[in-house]
């Protein structure tokens, strides 16, 4: 069984800054050529703990027979799926598309997401990040609990990109509970009924010069303001020779026939496994109907993998705003839940948030090893990398020297804890390139957040990266 690739990315974000911005730097503000961006040192170190993953690609590559599966886990500057969408993109073009991986409905959820995956619904949804949850919440893989507030409801997916439609579908769920049903289409059958009109019997009065609307009350015995609001009016001023309706009497019911068209679903059974609900289709799909069980009235969704038929790469993406490594491992399901993902290299990226709370590096790095270990336990076939957190200030108010501390600590640990890094916080120029950084538009105002351009220079430069310690594994083989 082929195994997902886990990619640990330590750079979280999800606070709200308002400080004034006061950062000791240069204070030219001249816009910069994003183009002359020069990246450092951009090479993964201690790429042998890579061999097995690139073994797989080497397979992959050799016989076009299997999937190589990578699962990107961080923070908000993975949520958003810039960064990530970008590697996916790039290693699927050489791999081959084996299909979107990882996803999950993250707008019902109240949250953000740039995926070609869109997803609406009805009938009302709970959610919580892993950060504000409590330990009751069904917290699993995509690190955010999601829940319907009623049994009636329906979770429609559509895919927005052609080539991500899918013919694999595995829906995690707690406890791997069959608690949901798909339905590929709906059939809406017309219905008749009589529909009773009520209206309110009226008559008239053309008004007489010199008359005003109290009295004109007065004399039908009805209030001013029934009179001002059968006729619309919105002041007691009035025309000579105004046709008013004078509401009162019995009122008059009629019945007309109404057409209306009842949409019922037609779900069709998932197959059970140890690890997941699934379905597998004959044909391409890009939507799906997901509804509850009719037997079940506690329902929690986790997550969606969509693949297809075809041997390459698929490139999830985890992340969830705010969050820190401590937040994923206080829910066992998510680690439960990882074996789902099948992944062959875990890819890392937390550590900005853990920087803001000010985490001393003991408790920082025990953290991690802590997320690290446990995604070995339950998946111990798969590789680890893991990114430090790109250069960013701390509180609007200064650089911030906790990332600066953390990236070192990995470096430090790599080897012993047999995993590999990609120093991002280096290869973007460290903290002292911040102001040229956000100069040629990399960075988002709050100067910890990247810009869309920024995200997709980082996921190419993973990308070379990654690629060029590939092409070292295969010369050396």
């Amino acid at each position: 069984m082929n195994k997902f690739i886990y990619i640990l990315l330590f750079s979280t974000i999800g606070f709200s800054q308002t400080d004034s911005l006061k950062v000791e730097m240069d204070s030219v503000t001249t816009p910069l050529d994003s183009s002359k961006f020069e990246a450092f040192n951009n090479v993964i170190y201690n790429e042998n703990a890579l061999d097995k993953v690139f073994e797989k690609l080497y397979l992959l590559e050799e016989n076009q027979d299997r999937k190589v599966r990578i699962v990107h886990i961080g923070d908000s500057h993975i949520q958003a799926d810039l960064f990530t969408g970008k590697i996916r993109t790039r290693l699927q073009q050489v791999f081959g598309n084996a299909g979107f991986g990882f996803t999950f409905p993250y707008s019902l959820a109240g949250t953000n997401n740039s995926a070609p995956i869109r997803f609406t619904g009805s009938g009302g949804f709970s959610a919580s990040r892993n950060l504000y949850a409590d330990a009751s919440k069904p917290v699993g893989l995509s690190g955010i609990s999601f829940q319907p507030k009623q049994k009636d409801f329906h979770i429609d997916m559509l895919v927005k990109d052609a080539k991500y439609d899918f013919t694999k579908l595995k829906i995690i769920s707690p406890n791997n509970a069959n608690i949901f049903k798909v339905a590929f289409a709906k059939k809406g059958i017309p219905t008749q009924e009589k529909v009773a009109v009520v209206t309110p019997a009226t008559s008239s009065h053309k008004v007489k010069p010199g008359e005003v609307l109290g009295v004109i009350a007065d004399k039908y015995n009805i209030s001013l303001k029934q009179l001002k609001s059968a006729n619309g009016l919105t002041s007691d001023n009035i025309r000579d020779g105004k046709i008013l309706k004078i509401p009162g009497g019995k009122s008059v019911t009629t019945y007309k026939t109404v057409t209306t068209v009842k949409y019922i679903y037609e779900p069709i059974a998932l197959e059970n496994t140890p690890i997941s609900n699934n379905y597998n289709s004959t044909t391409p799909i890009d939507k799906i109907t997901i509804i509850g069980d009719e037997n079940t009235s506690d329902f929690a969704l986790n997550g969606l993998i969509l693949e297809n038929e075809n041997p390459g790469i698929t490139y999830s993406g985890i992340g969830v705003n705010g969050a820190k490594s401590s937040d994923y491992n206080k829910f066992p399901l998510f680690f439960e839940q990882l074996p789902a993902l099948e992944a062959d290299l875990f890819v890392i990226s937390l550590g900005t948030n853990e920087s803001f709370d000010k985490q001393d590096l003991a408790t920082y790095y025990g953290n991690l090893k802590t997320m690290i270990d446990g995604i070995k336990q339950k998946c111990p076939e798969a590789s680890v990398l893991v990114t430090t957190s790109p250069p960013s200030v701390l509180h609007r108010k200064a650089q911030n020297i906790y990332i600066e501390k953390y990236a070192e600590k990995i470096i430090e640990n790599a080897k012993v804890d047999n995993f590999a890094v990609w120093n991002l916080l280096d290869i973007f120029g460290g903290n002292k390139s911040i102001n040229i950084n956000s100069r040629m538009g990399l960075m988002a105002k709050d100067k910890v957040h990247y810009s869309n351009a920024g995200y997709e220079k980082q996921g190419e430069l993973f990308f070379d990266a990654f690629i060029q310690s590939y092409e070292l594994y295969k010369s050396e083989k």
